[in-house]
C-alpha cells in the first residue's frame, strides 16, 4: 500500500501527496488564507517585533494525550526563534482547550483576547475550534491548528484569520479507505464521534471505500462525554463486518474491549490520528496488528531530541507520542516569518504573508530553519519555508497544499510504529 492518497480517479501520488482530493473538491472555495504575491522590500524590522501569541490546545479532556506533543513544538519553536535573535521575539502564553464536553478552552480563549495576543495556536479537535473561532475573528486574532483536519474550514467566513498546517480528512480519508480495500477487505463497521471530527472523517471513508467497491454495513454514532458504548458495538457486531474502523479519540480504550469480547480479532481495527497513540497497558486487550493513519511526515534530524530536551527542561515528563510536535512548531515559525516579513504584529498584517512565506504565493527562497529564513526576508528577499509537517505551502483557504498521511501498525507491547 502507497502511504500517500489516490485521486479520485485512482492515480496514486507521489512522495509528497500534493493534496489533490482537497484540490478537486475545494478548489475555488471563499475563506481562510490570502496574501500578496510579492514582498516589499526589506532590509529588516526597524525595530525589534514582539509576538504575543497563546495556545488552546488540549491538557485535559478526550483529546489530552495530544497537548504534550503539540506543547512541545510550540515550546520548541519559541525557544528557537527567540534564540536566533533576527528581529523578533515570541512572547508565549499557554493554555488549555479541553474538549466540547469539560470546555476549558471558555476560560482560555477570553483571557488570551484580553492578553492582547496576535494569534492562538489550536485546537487540536476540530469541534472545539468550530466554538471559538468566530469569536476570534471578530477580535481579529488568528487562530492556527496545528491539528484541526474537518473540511469545513475551507470554506469557513474566517476573514483570513484562520489557518492550519495538518491537512484536510478529504485525503487522510482517502488513505485510509484506500489502505482497507487494498488489505483485502469488503465489508466494514465504522465506529465514530458525533462532531465535526467524526462525521467529517467517517464521510469520506465511506465514500471512497465504497468507491473501490467495497461496503459499510454497519455504523453507529456516539457523542463525546458518553462512556457506554455497548449500543455502537452491538450495531457494529450484529453486521459481521470483516473490519471496524473507530473513528474515535480516548473512547478508543473502552471500546476497544468490547469489540475483542465480542470475537473482532485486533488486525482489523482501523484507527485515525484521534486515537493512535502508544496505548501499552491503558488498553485492556491486545491490539497487535491493528493498523492507523496519522497526517505527518517522518520526523527528520535530531528535531524529537531538541523537542525532548527543551520539553524535559520545563519540568516535563519525557515525551511519549510525538503528534502533530512538527505541525505545531511550524505554525510557531510560520506565525514569526510572517510578522517579520510584514515588519508587524498586527494579526492581520500577519496572516497577509502566511501564504507567501510559506511558498504558497511569490517566487521565494526554499529554507528550512527560522533563521536561514529570517535572514533572506531581513535581507529584502522572500522566503519559502518547508518544515517538519511538510513544504506547507498555503493555498488561499490557509489549508496546506503538500501533505504527507504515515500508515501505522501496532505491536505485541501495544504501541504503535510506521510501517510506510
Amino acid at each position: 500500500m502507497n502511504v500517500f492518497s489516490r485521486t479520485r480517479t485512482g492515480k496514486i501520488l507521489g512522495v509528497i501527496a500534493v493534496a489533490g482530493a482537497s484540490a478537486l473538491v475545494l478548489a475555488g472555495c471563499a475563506g481562510g488564507g490570502g496574501g500578496g504575491t510579492e514582498s516589499s522590500a526589506s532590509s529588516g524590522p526597524t525595530e525589534d517585533l514582539t509576538l504575543k501569541i497563546g495556545t488552546v490546545l488540549p491538557q485535559t479532556g478526550s483529546l489530552a494525550f495530544l497537548g504534550p506533543p503539540e506543547e512541545a513544538g510550540v515550546g520548541l519553536a519559541v525557544t528557537e526563534v527567540n534564540e536566533a535573535a533576527k528581529g523578533i521575539t515570541i512572547d508565549a502564553t499557554f493554555g488549555d482547550s479541553g474538549d466540547a464536553d469539560n470546555k476549558a478552552f471558555e476560560t482560555t480563549v477570553p483571557k488570551l483576547q484580553s492578553a492582547g495576543v496576535s494569534a492562538m495556536i489550536g485546537a487540536a479537535a476540530s469541534g472545539v475550534t468550530k466554538l471559538f473561532l468566530d469569536s476570534n475573528v471578530s477580535a481579529g486574532i488568528i487562530t492556527f491548528s496545528p491539528a484541526n483536519t474537518s473540511p469545513d474550514f475551507t470554506t469557513w467566513d474566517d476573514n483570513n484569520l484562520y489557518w492550519r498546517t495538518a491537512p484536510s480528512d478529504l485525503l487522510q480519508g482517502e488513505v485510509l479507505a484506500n489502505l482497507i480495500a487494498e488489505d483485502g477487505h469488503k465489508n466494514i463497521g465504522i465506529i465514530y464521534q458525533n462532531d465535526a471530527y467524526g462525521t467529517g472523517l467517517y464521510g469520506v471513508v465511506k465514500e471512497v471505500f465504497e468507491g473501490t467497491g467495497g461496503k459499510v454495513v454497519a455504523d453507529a454514532s456516539y457523542n463525546d462525554g458518553d462512556s457506554s458504548f455497548d449500543a455502537q458495538v452491538a450495531t457494529i457486531t450484529a453486521a459481521k463486518p470483516d473490519a471496524v474502523v473507530l473513528i474515535t479519540f480516548d473512547q478508543f480504550a473502552t471500546i476497544a474491549p468490547l469489540l475483542s469480547n465480542a470475537g473482532i480479532a485486533p488486525a482489523d481495527y482501523y484507527l485515525v490520528d484521534g486515537n493512535l497513540k502508544n496505548w501499552g497497558t491503558d488498553v485492556a486487550v491486545p491490539l497487535e496488528g491493528a493498523k492507523g493513519t496519522l497526517p505527518g511526515p517522518k520526523l527528520s534530524d535530531d528535531f524529537q531530541e531538541r523537542l525532548n530536551e527543551n520539553w524535559t527542561a520545563a519540568g516535563n515528563a519525557e515525551l511519549a507520542d510525538y503528534s502533530y510536535s512538527g505541525e505545531s512548531y511550524d505554525a510557531v515559525v510560520l506565525l514569526a516569518l510572517a510578522s517579520l516579513a510584514a515588519k508587524s504584529t498586527t494579526a492581520t498584517d500577519i496572516a497577509a504573508k502566511l501564504q507567501e512565506v510559506s511558498g504558497g504565493s511569490g517566487d521565494g527562497e526554499k529554507c528550512t530553519t527560522f533563521a536561514d529564513c529570517a535572514d533572506i526576508i531581513n535581507g529584502g528577499g522572500v522566503a519559502d519555508y518547508d518544515g517538519y509537517s511538510g513544504p506547507v505551502t498555503f493555498d488561499e483557504n490557509g489549508d496546506p497544499t503538500e501533505a504527507t498521511i504515515g500508515i501505522y501498525q501496532y505491536g505485541a507491547d501495544n504501541n504503535y510504529s510506521r510501517i510506510n
